[in-house]
């Protein structure tokens, strides 16, 4: 099997199981989170250098991830439980009361994967930023990345950070923006504009590439430049173009999707657009 085949098959079953986290659970957000599965799935199967079965909160020798945008969740636990951080079964238990499994992630029970709690938004850079000086101080030539929402672009903090990083060389870091142009009260556009990002982050001090997150051949041709960018005395941003609800017809593009759970026609309705077989997946 190629490698884009098994990287979509693994796809379109976390899309799967956000489906099915988000309609159990009658909450959550599956419109960035169907967005986001491929980026996801390419990350952690492909590029993170980081082992599931030796998980470390200090995280001394590995790649780190943080999410920024804690609302997409939901990818995010699919994605560690399908890498073996922790069981697939514990994924029927999104959102439930005294879960590992929060709506935003958590660091209260303990679950392999995540180290910041996240989703107020505008902070995760900023942790991102401290971890990253953290292995420089530690001499760890592991690198570090964050995953922001075009909307939580809006926070001031961002820019904050944007600022500090490229003032400090801080060229271990590789940012994600998962650009959707959707946030929950509408396209971002008619919200509050984030005009031209590319210029912007350049502006800022940063290299800035950009990607389809939603195609397999532009990621693991895009994620390596952004790798080999790192260590050249400037952080690294992706601009990363995604569909909202990526994969379920009658989700894509719409903001009405960023924080609604299906009902049960919708549900049965949006799995029906993955039927693939996928074995024991």
């Amino acid at each position: 099997m190629s490698e884009i085949k098994e990287l979509k098959r693994t796809s379109t079953q976390i899309r799967r199981d956000i489906l099915r986290m988000v309609y159990g659970a009658q909450s959550g957000h599956p419109g960035g989170a169907l967005g986001c599965a491929d980026f996801f799935t390419a990350l952690y199967f492909k590029f993170l250098r980081a082992n599931p079965s030796k998980f470390k909160m200090d995280g001394i020798g590995e790649d780190l991830f943080f999410l920024s945008n804690g609302h997409l969740s939901a990818v995010w636990y699919s994605t560690l439980a399908r890498k073996g951080y922790f069981p697939v079964k514990e994924l029927s238990t999104f959102r439930k009361i005294e879960s590992r499994l929060q709506g935003h992630p958590s660091t209260e029970y303990n679950l392999p994967g995540v180290r910041v709690a996240s989703g107020s938004l505008g902070q995760g850079l900023s942790v991102a930023i401290g971890a990253s000086l953290s292995k420089k101080l530690n001499n760890d030539p592991h690198l570090v990345y964050c995953l922001m929402g075009d909307g939580e672009l809006q926070e001031g903090q961002i820019w904050e950070a944007a600022m500090y990083a490229a003032a400090n060389n801080v060229d271990n870091l590789i940012g994600i923006i998962d650009y959707n142009n959707q946030q929950i009260d509408g396209s971002c556009d008619d919200v509050v504009s984030l005009g031209d990002l590319r210029a912007k982050w350049e502006a800022f001090g940063w290299l800035v590439l950009e990607m389809d997150g939603n195609d397999f051949e532009d990621i693991i041709n895009v994620i390596p430049k952004a790798i080999e960018s790192t260590n050249k005395k400037k952080p690294v941003v992706i601009v990363m173009k995604t569909d909202m609800g990526y994969g379920v017809d009658f989700m894509m593009g719409k903001h009405e999707w960023h924080g609604k759970a299906p009902n049960e026609e919708q549900f049965e309705k949006a799995i029906s657009c993955f039927e693939e077989t996928l074995g024991d997946y």
